[in-house]
């Protein structure tokens, strides 16, 4: 393994789909899918050694919803990202309240899993672009919080843009901001919140609803 590959395990039951992007991944340079698994139980029983899950949430046995804070326990700077075919409300929301990095659909194009697989260890939050659209018009309609932190009209847009899965650079270049003022603005919102990475910031903000 290369040194500066990253590593990835996938949970995920269709095995044609499994072994597919299992392929793409060991094939596309600097990634490598060092394990891979049917079902959470069976994942749980091996000591998972990787930067990123591709976790399905449909699993037999045990839910992929549920297998998140089992495998943030066991490590919590692992990133996950829900793979499925699942785009209704409850389950994205379910998935990122219980701690989920980001939310992609099985109709994702591999290539886009790659970025995907980029974004989420450089920080970010990626989200298929309808899963990102449907997490965006909840609080569009009205779904806001009561309780805001005291958090400035600065932090509540670049809460939003976590939310909407934008990284910091992107964010920066959105907001006409320099890079280090993300990184600023980040640490108020994580002290405010009391949360300590963006996606402990995104769950709270849906758990509590505190976009504006």
């Amino acid at each position: 393994m290369e040194l500066n590959e990253i590593r990835i395990t996938i949970v995920e039951d269709h095995r044609e789909f499994r072994e597919g992007l299992v392929s793409f991944i060991n094939f596309s340079p600097g990634y490598r899918c060092e394990t891979n698994f049917a079902s959470v139980e069976s994942a749980l029983e091996t000591s998972i050694e990787c930067d990123v899950v591709l976790l399905d949430i449909n699993l037999p046995g045990r839910s992929g919803i549920e297998a998140i804070p089992l495998l943030k326990e066991r490590d919590p700077d692992l990133k996950i990202i829900m793979m499925t075919i699942f785009d209704d409300s409850e389950n994205i929301f379910n998935a990122m309240k219980a701690g989920a990095d980001g939310y992609l659909l099985k109709n994702t194009p591999p290539q886009k899993i790659i970025s995907a697989i980029d974004e989420v260890v450089s920080g970010g939050a990626p989200m298929s672009p309808y899963i990102a659209r449907k997490v965006v018009d909840y609080f569009n309609k009205g779904n806001l919080a009561g309780n805001d932190y005291n958090l400035t009209q600065r932090e509540n847009e670049i809460l939003t843009c976590l939310v909407d899965g934008t990284d910091s650079h992107s964010i920066a270049n959105n907001l006409f901001i320099s890079y280090e003022t993300v990184r600023n603005h980040l640490k108020n919102i994580y002290r405010k919140l009391q949360v300590t990475s963006k996606s402990q910031a995104v769950s709270k903000a849906l758990r509590e609803n505190l976009i504006k």
